[in-house]
């Protein structure tokens, strides 16, 4: 896949996809200068994956990359996304990296605020086969743990789990190998960008009921604490 060698920063969520993206954005000669992730109002987690600030900052550290956090309302997102991205145009980077697969209205809203400020939208992912970038995920070595999932496709004994091919061959069949319909989210925690694995241990199992105008969905939260 051609992609630009400028310097480039990643939406980044922690999560599997979001990470083989940079790997291959990397290894086609990218420099990646920064990652961008969205944290709650609170500012206590991430935006999607519920996951503490302090952990992200472990996977950066480990990556060797400078993150830079926002926090936002899903009423704010787009805002406070499109300042951050004209922030890293101001200190040069020029492309930004994303991990989308296949949802053609993800990659139509990256492009538009990119395009806003002034930067190209890059996919390493972009069409390709779901199941083979799982297991590309698997076989390069990236290991991760499922921080959360979606109580209208899993039961909360998913949450929690390694993500590796016992919990994939569990998977019932409505649910995506990639969980590209928002049926889970993970975690990674090593792999071979990073320069040492990053320590945390499991706590408790939360729970998260959406709002009836977002359909009162129940979510389940692996709870990620560090640990040196």
């Amino acid at each position: 896949m051609n992609m630009p060698t400028a310097d480039a920063l990643v939406s980044w969520s922690g999560g599997k996809d979001s990470c083989l993206a940079l790997w291959r954005a990397q290894q086609s000669g990218m420099r990646i200068a920064r990652l961008i992730t969205a944290l709650d109002e609170s500012g206590q987690r991430a935006r999607s994956h519920g996951v503490p600030p302090a952990l992200l900052q472990a996977q950066a550290d480990a990556l060797g990359v400078p993150l830079a956090f926002y926090s936002a309302s899903w009423q704010q997102y787009e805002e406070k996304f499109i300042a951050t991205l004209r922030t890293a145009h101001d200190d040069g980077i020029r492309n930004a990296v994303f991990g989308d697969i296949d949802l053609q209205a993800h990659r139509d809203w990256e492009e538009k605020v990119c395009a806003t400020a002034g930067l190209q939208a890059c996919l390493p992912l972009w069409d390709q086969p779901r199941q083979l970038l799982v297991e590309e995920f698997l076989t390069l070595g990236f290991k991760a743990v499922v921080v959360c999932v979606n109580g209208n496709y899993l039961s909360e004994d998913f949450c929690g789990r390694e993500f590796d091919a016992a919990f994939l061959a569990d998977l019932p069949a409505n649910v995506d190998a990639c969980g590209e319909n928002g049926e889970f989210h993970t975690f990674v925690y090593d792999g071979p960008a990073f320069a040492q694995a990053v320590p945390f241990r499991r706590d408790c199992i939360s729970h998260y009921q959406s709002p009836p105008e977002l359909g009162s969905t129940v979510f389940y939260f692996q709870e990620l604490l560090t640990s040196s």
